[in-house]
């Protein structure tokens, strides 16, 4: 048996050659294929307006900076992501308050969230920035109602579930980073994503404001607009309005991600099916605390189970060849957070999750054998089989 990793990207013929014919063409940055791939995806997830970027970080810190996010911002998000989740707020330098984790959802636990925004000052935050951990969606809807009733902005950090979605008030479905909820929603084009561009975001919003500020903010906060400009010296023209950053994605990125969004339904329906044999695999099996199970909703880009040994099964799965992954350390154990104040004990939900979670391999590419492979060494493992 092969190697078999936690993720992997998918690409086909199509991808290479489209990523050749934009490499062949008269634009490598700054072309007509970044239009085009902002276009397609909002009218994959439902948006308005995408704003395509060079990964999701920069999502990230674009999206907080066009909430105006600064140094007398605080900023609610949960411990258990990828600590890009939190830095982007100090980037701004902004506070960064965590709320513990739902211990059957693992998503940030929206009453905590609450109980939080009660315990604070009136207009004491300014953002959440709320995670669809694993690809499972958090319910949009009623974080929205506790964010407007307060003032609060949202930033959805959908980096795991493009293609997923929830069931609201009205029965109705809404799509992760569709815009209806949350103010700015973000997303990443790495390779074990979704959709994978080597590396690449896109941030999402039915803003038009927001969306014009955070075309500005990715270019230097330079423009050439004509209805914009202050003055006017010539066809050559432009100018600086605003403190921006180079946050641009290229041109062949654009086209490997516009080939991969053609394939982003078959990837997702995949998914779904690798996390359907789990859940049946794994259902009955008292050795495994929790598990991702099968929820018709989730985007699977993770799908995770929970141990009371899981550094002995890591290593075992890894002499397999198996090579799994732990996400997510609390972002407050690491010692920059810990140097401002936070410290273990903190937030026990998401430290006990710690303690015991395991990421299984999860792509759309990994075959019925190698996950029966999977599934059979995690048996023998406890069983001694």
């Amino acid at each position: 048996m092969k190697p078999i990793p936690y993720g992997r990207q998918s690409i086909n013929e199509q991808d290479i050659k489209v990523v050749i014919d934009a490499l062949n063409s008269d634009y490598l940055t700054q072309g007509p294929l970044i239009e085009e791939f902002e276009k397609n995806f909002s009218n994959y997830i439902g948006s308005k307006y995408a704003v395509a970027v060079s990964n999701g970080t920069a999502a990230l810190h674009l999206a907080c900076l066009s909430l105006n996010i600064n140094s007398n911002s605080n900023v609610i998000t949960t411990p258990i992501t990828f600590a890009a989740s939190a830095n982007c707020v100090k980037y701004c330098g902004g506070e960064v308050y965590f709320v513990d984790i739902d211990p059957e959802t693992y998503l940030i636990d929206i009453d905590k969230v609450e109980k939080l925004i009660n315990s604070k000052p009136a207009n004491f935050f300014k953002a959440i920035i709320a995670v669809d951990f694993t690809g499972r969606p958090v319910d949009m809807e009623k974080l929205k109602n506790i964010a407007t009733k307060n003032n609060i902005s949202i930033i959805e950090d959908a980096c795991h579930s493009p293609g997923g979605y929830f069931i609201d008030s009205k029965n109705k479905i809404q799509l992760c980073g569709n815009g209806v909820y949350a103010d700015l929603s973000i997303f990443s084009f790495h390779p074990v994503k979704h959709i994978a561009c080597g590396e690449g975001g896109m941030i999402t919003t039915n803003d038009y404001e927001l969306y014009k500020n955070l075309l500005l903010l990715r270019t230097h906060g330079i423009t050439k607009d004509s209805a914009l400009l202050k003055e006017n010296h010539g066809g050559w023209y432009y100018e600086m309005q605003k403190l921006g950053y180079n946050y641009r994605l290229t041109d062949f990125q654009a086209a490997l991600g516009i080939s991969q969004l053609k394939r982003a339904d078959w990837g997702i329906n995949r998914r779904k099916e690798i996390a359907f044999k789990y859940n049946e695999a794994f259902s009955n099996c008292n050795y495994i605390i929790n598990h991702s199970k099968y929820i018709a909703n989730h985007a699977y880009h993770l799908y995770v189970i929970n141990v009371k040994n899981r550094k002995s099964l890591y290593d075992y799965l890894k002499s397999k060849q198996i090579y799994c992954q732990v996400h997510y350390i609390p972002i407050h154990t690491f010692p920059y957070y810990k140097d401002l104040g936070y410290q273990y004990g903190d937030f026990p939900e998401a430290e006990k999750y710690y303690e015991t979670c395991l990421s299984l391999p999860m792509f759309p590419t990994l075959t019925n054998e190698e996950q029966d492979y999977v599934i059979k060494q995690i048996f023998n493992f406890f069983e001694g089989r």
